[in-house]
């Protein structure tokens, strides 16, 4: 016989009535942005814009018709920074890197690892390019490299900008304690301006991106491991 005592409402004192509708807050949500849960996440907003021009005639004011043209997906992201960058924090998580040129990889970022690094680990380090050339190199200096040096130039490595992170999804997903559930995705993050800024007035660490993406799709149903259809 099917265990049913893990079902809401199955010990018969539940109204049937009280899950008709399936409500979620915000408390309910979590993003999960690849496999990593981004739990320091506060807010996520997004708009779908597109432009629909109208046509005109002559003989008539009203337009006949309206074409439809490009479509554009944009919005932000709000999180607590608690003792590091939340958001570069999850790509360290699962070792994301980005192609860098040599000469801007800042030392601390040219490994991923879990170690804190020295407070002045930026200043007390020098930048060289691994085809021995000096960093002050001129530019007829460089024409003379060959395309292995070139590649040389480029290394895989850490980011210190949200703005150098690569494209991401993000799934949101929902569940509430009648134990419906949803979820949506934005696709293709690419993360635009982030700022940041601390007062003596401000009880937290808070941070804002902007961030254009590719598709969304939608809230939807996900059926739950209760047996029950949110």
């Amino acid at each position: 016989m099917a265990n049913t005592s893990l079902l809401p409402g199955a010990n018969g004192l539940e109204s049937e009535f009280s899950r008709s509708y399936n409500t979620f807050s915000g408390s309910d949500i979590k993003a999960v942005i690849g496999s990593k849960q981004f739990a320091e996440l506060q807010a996520i907003s997004y708009s779908v814009t597109r432009e629909k021009a109208p046509i005109y005639t002559m003989g008539s004011p009203d337009p006949r018709a309206y074409s439809r043209n490009k479509r554009g997906i944009a919005g932000s992201l709000i999180w607590i920074n608690f003792d590091r960058h939340a958001l570069l924090d999850v790509f360290y998580k699962t070792a994301g890197k980005f192609v860098a040129n040599t000469d801007d990889i800042r030392p601390q970022f040219q490994a991923l690892t879990d170690k804190p690094f020295s407070q002045t680990a930026i200043f007390n380090s020098t930048l060289e390019r691994t085809v021995g050339l000096p960093i002050g190199a001129t530019v007829n200096q460089l024409d003379t490299l060959t395309i292995s040096e070139v590649s040389a130039l480029k290394e895989f490595a850490a980011p210190w900008y949200s703005d150098q992170v690569l494209p991401f999804d993000v799934t949101l997903a929902g569940n509430n304690e009648y134990g419906a559930s949803m979820a949506m995705r934005i696709y293709g993050i690419e993360i635009l301006n982030e700022g940041s800024g601390v007062s003596i007035d401000d009880a937290v660490s808070e941070m804002q991106a902007t961030f254009v993406a590719r598709y969304v799709q939608p809230w939807h149903v996900v059926k739950t491991p209760f047996g029950l259809v949110g």
